[in-house]
């Protein structure tokens, strides 16, 4: 019996719902459980809501970082050791809560990321320098570590048709949901409402609130026993094709750090504006540029071996234009860039995380999904601290290039090794 099934009749006998078992073959009698679709649909939108919740609040402070720079005075540098120290907490946190929840079970790790998510949002509500936005980006970065791997392997159990590809879809419109409701909600909301410094996050903390009571209510679902922390692994025998989507992923995600960390601030130089709600509608453009192409994808049936090949193509264009914005000072070239890498991140993304799903033993899920979300958000540092640090170099113009450009011939060598296997 697979795990999704053990969690259905649990959740079934905690309601004490009638069982109805049907006769078999397998070991003499085996069960079909009338209702799993049904007794499955709400949790698993419990765990997306959750999902999508983390990302919102992880990524509240995007627009905000202007305001925190004139209000604090710290540097570039500052700003990208803050973004360092969130990733830094982050990976290691995907790591070990992703092995952990395949023991103690899903639903105590997602309470805990939602509860510590909720810490790290009263943290920079309440900032009164930077060391309080320091120690707000580390309980956010725990958080998310935690929650993120942990609801994906749910959703993959909890998926009512026990389809991979639409427990795909979920993850990925959660998470790119969540990213582009960030940035948008602070930015609107810090542009035209009081207290721009606190009251982004008091929205968020209220989201926190109603989906961690959401998920308490939840069943408790079978557990796999006492942990014991082990090195992370891949089974050999799906290594090559484990590392094929975990590179595309992670260089679609470096791109989608770009916009959520430096992209505001280089729209607001060419434009020469501080208007919060445009820049965080730049980031939050891209990102639903992201959610639009999934869900036409899951609807076209695009298998996920072509999906990341056509991703990854769009991804270059819309790197070409975000280099060429700049110089041409084209608000237009801007919004081409948005839209075509976020189409890029949609497909190539959405495309990895089904195989990856595909791929994943059932008894390992939660280890091997936080193993590959590990890549891509190793990604997303690797581009955002670069840039930080280009930019103090040089200029922000000049860093954006410059990653671009490795971005753009990272895609390139994910692309053609896509079309080997084909």
């Amino acid at each position: 019996m697979s795990r999704g099934e053990q969690l259905t009749l649990q959740m079934l006998e905690n309601d004490r719902r009638l069982l109805c078992w049907r006769p078999g073959t397998a070991n003499g009698m085996t069960g079909t459980v009338e209702r799993i679709r049904t007794s499955r649909r709400g949790p698993f939108l419990v765990v997306a809501t959750g999902l999508f919740v983390l990302l919102l609040d992880g990524n509240l402070p995007t627009p905000l970082y202007g305001v925190y720079r004139e209000r604090f005075g710290f540097s570039g540098t500052e700003l990208t050791l803050i973004f360092a120290v969130y990733m830094a907490v982050l990976v290691p946190s995907l790591i070990v809560f992703g092995q952990l929840s395949d023991q103690i079970g899903r639903k105590r790790v997602l309470l805990g990321g939602l509860g510590l998510g909720a810490v790290g949002l009263i943290l920079l509500a309440a900032a009164q320098n930077t060391a309080w936005l320091f120690a707000g980006r580390i309980a956010a970065g725990i958080a998310l570590g935690a929650t993120a791997g942990t609801a994906a392997a749910a959703l993959v159990e909890l998926e009512p048709d026990d389809d991979h590809g639409k427990a795909a879809l979920a993850t990925v419109l959660a998470q790119s949901g969540g990213s582009a409701a960030g940035p948008l909600v602070a930015g609107v909301v810090a542009g035209w409402a009081p207290a721009p410094r606190q009251l982004p996050y008091g929205v968020g903390l209220v989201l926190t609130v109603v989906t961690a009571i959401a998920v308490s209510r939840l069943p408790h679902e079978p557990v796999g026993g006492r942990w014991r922390p082990q090195r992370p692994s891949v089974p050999p025998e799906i290594r090559a094709d484990f590392a094929r989507a975990s590179l595309s992923a992670a260089t679609v995600w470096a791109t989608g750090g770009l916009f959520l960390s430096v992209v505001p601030s280089y729209t607001a130089q060419l434009l020469h504006t501080h208007n919060l709600a445009l820049l965080g509608a730049v980031s939050a453009m891209m990102l639903a540029a992201a959610c639009a192409v999934q869900a036409v994808s899951v609807r076209a049936q695009l298998p996920p071996r072509r999906a990341q090949p056509a991703g990854l193509v769009s991804l270059v264009v819309g790197l070409s234009a975000l280099v060429s914005a700049f110089p041409a000072k084209s608000l237009a070239l801007i919004v081409v860039a948005a839209v075509f890498a976020g189409a890029g991140l949609g497909l190539t993304y959405f495309g990895s995380q089904a195989e990856i799903n595909h791929l994943a033993p059932s008894g390992r899920r939660g280890e091997l999904t936080a193993a590959f979300l590990t890549c891509v958000y190793l990604g997303v540092a690797a581009t955002a601290i670069s840039t930080g640090l280009l930019s103090d170099a040089y200029s922000l113009p000049t860093a954006i290039a410059v990653v671009s450009a490795v971005a753009g011939a990272t895609a390139l060598l994910a692309f053609g090794w896509q079309l080997k296997r084909r």
